[in-house]
């Protein structure tokens, strides 16, 4: 039996995954895994292509059926999402289809109009910068245009739960990191989003938790700051010196040292205090040094 904590009738667990599975013949795409999404938490899925991420969002989204396992929505078991869940959930696919004839402004209102209620079309509009291209038509956008309409039209029917998969992806750094602000916007508004991300600082930004998935299986799971301070991971220290320095490096190439410390700050003091020390970097371990360290690959691969 499952019990799914709730405060006054408000579940704090708006989706529950337990032991879900899913092959195909003798790959096991998802191999029984479980997890939580809190209300109101960015929740990030990370893993190399072919670890079964997409599958498990396609089953939560309710476009793939599960083998085995439960799935809770809002305190309720869902083995098929009726039309009451799935008025609660937005979903932003990898490739979306549009009609192409239609304006941004005329798909929004469709996509709202399918629902019965929504979001203020303007008020989105602004959110996601679309309002200086809200008469053009589908088929004339770039490709960033493009996503950030399916972005926008995730959020459109003003939903508990919103799935983003590669929400940025074809963005410019500057419309990357709008969409970023919008995300955090609408985490404050109190709504939950479950992210899929190739961007490593995406992911480091914005989640509350993150779940690192292989091979059908979940390897990792917390926030980002507890995945990297459990990783073992040491910081980095680069720097040209054309003096024999006393110090155990991983590596030097004439004048450059590189250095993997514990205590950065006392290491870099002893450098200035006795060797002649010049173009110093410090690179702290983050969220993609965590991930090749559990997977061995890089997250594109």
């Amino acid at each position: 039996m499952v019990v799914l904590h709730s405060k006054g009738g408000f579940f704090l667990e708006i989706l529950k995954v337990v032991d879900l599975k899913k092959h195909y013949g003798d790959v096991k795409a998802v191999d029984g895994i479980s997890f939580t999404v809190e209300r109101g938490t960015v929740f990030s899925f990370l893993g190399p292509n072919g670890a079964g991420k997409t599958t498990t969002v396609e089953i939560l989204e309710g476009l793939r059926k599960k083998d085995s396992g439960e799935i809770y929505y809002f305190g309720e078991r869902k083995d098929v999402l009726d039309r009451e869940t799935k008025r609660k959930i937005g979903v932003c696919l990898q490739k979306s289809a549009f009609f192409e004839n239609l304006t941004v402004w005329e798909t929004l209102k469709l996509f709202r109009g399918l629902y019965g209620t929504g979001l203020d079309l303007k008020e989105v509009m602004g959110l996601f910068s679309l309002e200086n291209i809200e008469k053009k038509m589908v088929k004339t956008l770039s490709g960033g245009q493009l996503q950030r309409l399916a972005v926008a039209v995730a959020f459109i029917n003003d939903p508990e739960i919103v799935f983003l998969d590669e929400p940025t992806t074809g963005l410019d750094p500057q419309a990357r990191r709008q969409i970023w602000d919008t995300i955090e916007h609408f985490k404050n508004l109190g709504k939950t989003i479950f992210l899929t991300t190739h961007y490593m600082e995406e992911a480091e930004r914005l989640s509350d938790h993150v779940c690192i998935i292989d091979h059908g299986k979940i390897i990792a799971e917390g926030t980002p700051s507890s995945l990297i301070s459990s990783s073992g991971l040491k910081t980095v220290v680069e720097f040209d010196c054309d003096q024999d320095v006393n110090v155990r490096y991983l590596e030097k190439k004439e004048n450059h040292y590189v250095v993997e410390t514990d205590a950065p700050e006392e290491l870099i003091k002893d450098l200035l205090k006795n060797w002649n020390v010049s173009n110093i970097v410090i690179r702290k371990p983050n969220l993609e040094d965590v991930f090749l360290k559990l997977t061995g690959r890089d997250l594109r691969e």
